[in-house]
């Protein structure tokens, strides 16, 4: 997969996908794209030290902690792009995620408990996707349901969260209207 792409054509691209992490696997049911021209993105500053993972190679991790308790995972695209990984399906490894969440439900229905339940840190910052404990496989294509991000104040209606059209396994349901 080439991960050379927008933050909106990747944050697509990604829904339906499989996500592979330590002996964990679920498929992507939601995403949300940030863009370098975003207000609400991390890279709209320009490169820091706490972005630099943003405006590295194409298809490694940019993982950032989220209000100095969660940590997030992304997919970085183009420089400055990244993929929010908001909620997956799980299907293997379910004992360990549970383990590390301490809870059954909700197990990855959000990017922290998604990350809790992945084992995703500060160290993965930086990490390529394709090696046979961190990668990434497409899915056949799916229909997707588009809507404003959560959780943010700034560009906050702009549509920009995908998700799996009829999936049980979202964060929040998608608005009707839009």
């Amino acid at each position: 997969m080439s991960f050379a792409l927008s933050a909106p054509d990747l944050a697509r691209a990604l829904i339906g996908a499989t996500l592979h992490v330590r002996g964990c696997t679920g498929i992507i049911t939601e995403t949300e794209a940030y863009t370098p021209d975003d207000p609400a993105s991390h890279s709209f500053p320009g490169p820091t030290k706490r972005n630099a993972s943003m405006f590295g190679p194409p298809g490694h991790a940019y993982v950032y902690r989220s209000y100095g308790i969660h940590w997030c995972l992304n997919v970085v695209g183009l420089p400055g792009h990244a993929v929010l990984i908001r909620a997956l399906e799980p299907l293997d490894g379910i004992a360990a995620m549970i383990h590390r969440r301490g809870r059954a439900a909700p197990l990855t229905t959000g990017p922290g408990m998604l990350a809790q339940a992945l084992g995703i840190t500060g160290s993965d910052d930086g990490r390529p996707f394709g090696t046979a404990e961190f990668h990434l496989v497409l899915g056949p294509p799916t229909e997707i349901v588009i809507g404003p991000r959560i959780g943010i104040t700034k560009a906050a209606d702009w549509l920009r969260r995908y998700g799996k059209k009829g999936s049980k396994h979202l964060s929040r349901p998608f608005p009707s209207s839009v």
